[in-house]
């Protein structure tokens, strides 16, 4: 583990995503906001503050979840139970170590993505719903007309995107459809003057993969997951 960084944007990726480059897909107001739910589980409040904390409870459905994610153990909601809470390596890359892939690749949208989410919900690479495509850089792979596999990016902090949802169906792994999609997510990102990120458990077997890119471990983080009623 790295030394602990001085406090960034990275430390609260929620928040800055969806009180910056990802307003359009928040619901809330200043003191909590929420991804839509369609789009995505992750909310957070503007501080630790009893006020705060109900307008984020607020945002969650009667019988629905939440996930947060933040440095240190999530403070108590009122009115919610703690589905689950794990710890995530937060992984940063300014830079691409790159290989050579003769790969077709096609760009996903909504046309794609009834199958963009049957892929995730088979291969669960983390918390995909019907509009989480539109979280942005959504690629793929096809093979007979079938998606069998794809990357995009989620959270967009200043100075930083996030790559999630790598995923590949299980009759076609081996091939190198995921770090293929990967370096072509990342690629761009970097010519812009981006770096990226991605959130990992610490015993995901892909974490090869992402040193292999790039990537280092930047901090620790803690990823709840809430449900109220």
């Amino acid at each position: 583990m790295t030394d602990t960084p001085s406090p960034t944007p990275l430390d609260r990726p929620i928040w800055h995503s969806l009180t910056g480059r990802q307003a359009a897909l928040a619901l809330g107001d200043a003191r909590a906001v929420r991804f839509r739910p369609e789009v995505n589980l992750f909310g957070e409040a503007a501080d630790d503050s009893p006020e705060s904390s109900r307008a984020l409870v607020g945002l969650i459905e009667d019988g629905g979840t939440l996930g947060l994610l933040g440095v240190g153990a999530a403070v108590a909601l009122p009115g919610t139970v703690v589905v689950s809470e794990r710890r995530l390596n937060q992984m940063v890359a300014t830079r691409l170590h790159r290989t050579s892939h003769a790969l077709d690749i096609v760009p996903l949208g909504d046309a794609d993505a009834a199958e963009m989410l049957a892929l995730a919900t088979l291969t669960a690479p983390g918390p995909f719903f019907a509009a989480t495509h539109l979280q942005g850089g959504y690629i793929g792979v096809r093979r007979g007309g079938r998606l069998v596999a794809m990357a995009g990016e989620r959270m967009k902090v200043p100075g930083f995107s996030e790559i999630s949802a790598v995923c590949t169906h299980p009759d076609h792994r081996g091939q190198g459809f995921a770090r293929a999609l990967m370096e072509a997510v990342i690629a761009p990102l970097l010519e812009r003057g981006e770096g990226v990120f991605l959130h990992t458990y610490p015993d995901n077997p892909a974490v090869g993969l992402y040193r292999a890119l790039g990537f280092e471990v930047r901090r620790e983080m803690t990823y709840t997951v809430v449900a109220r009623g």
